[in-house]
């Protein structure tokens, strides 16, 4: 019984060492496609309103797709946050205060996580017969948004990250793991 608990704790390391390496190459190779859509997923806003570091280069990132002609159109997606402010508006202002036009920004305030953007995404999209989407997030998270954008549709699926890394990027690369498997 022991052996068995100990080869069975050396699988488990190993899938999740091969997952996490698998996760870092996905997430830092950008794979731009020309889409229909950028899905810039949220992250948090400060307590004055602004939007955090992290979720600014996420948003930058997305103008990028756009003024590059890369995308129609961008849908912001995060709900409410903890400070009081519906990450999506929040995206949505950043991007018109830069020059983006509002009709080239779709809002989405109900994406609480990954799975509920992705779903309301597709929704969206599907009603405007887009069938090519960019997913933007953090290098980390990328997997993971394109296993629920496969779950939900048969979109053609690219993917962008920004160039911002953090310290805390190490322990979201762990939990990524646990949550593309039971989140």
């Amino acid at each position: 019984m022991l052996s068995f608990m100990k080869y069975a704790f050396i699988i488990v390391i190993f899938w999740f060492l091969i997952h996490t390496m698998y996760t870092l190459i996905d997430g830092i190779r950008n794979k731009v496609i020309v889409a229909d859509v950028a899905v810039v997923l949220g992250n948090k806003v400060n307590e004055n309103g602004t939007l955090s570091k992290r979720l600014e280069n996420r948003v930058i990132c997305g103008r990028e797709l756009y003024t590059s002609g890369k995308v129609k159109k961008i849908l912001v997606s995060g709900g409410l946050g903890a400070e009081g402010y519906y990450e999506a508006d929040k995206m949505k202002e950043y991007l018109i205060n830069s020059g983006v036009p509002d009709s080239a920004i779709l809002v989405d305030n109900l994406g609480m996580n990954t799975r509920e953007t992705a779903i309301n995404a597709v929704m969206i999209m599907k009603q405007m017969d887009y069938t090519s989407v960019m997913v933007v997030s953090q290098f980390y998270h990328i997997t993971r948004c394109k296993k629920y954008f496969r779950k939900y549709s048969n979109f053609k699926i690219g993917n962008a990250s920004p160039s911002y890394y953090e310290k805390r990027d190490v322990y979201s690369l762990v939990r990524e793991f646990f949550a593309f498997y039971f989140g």
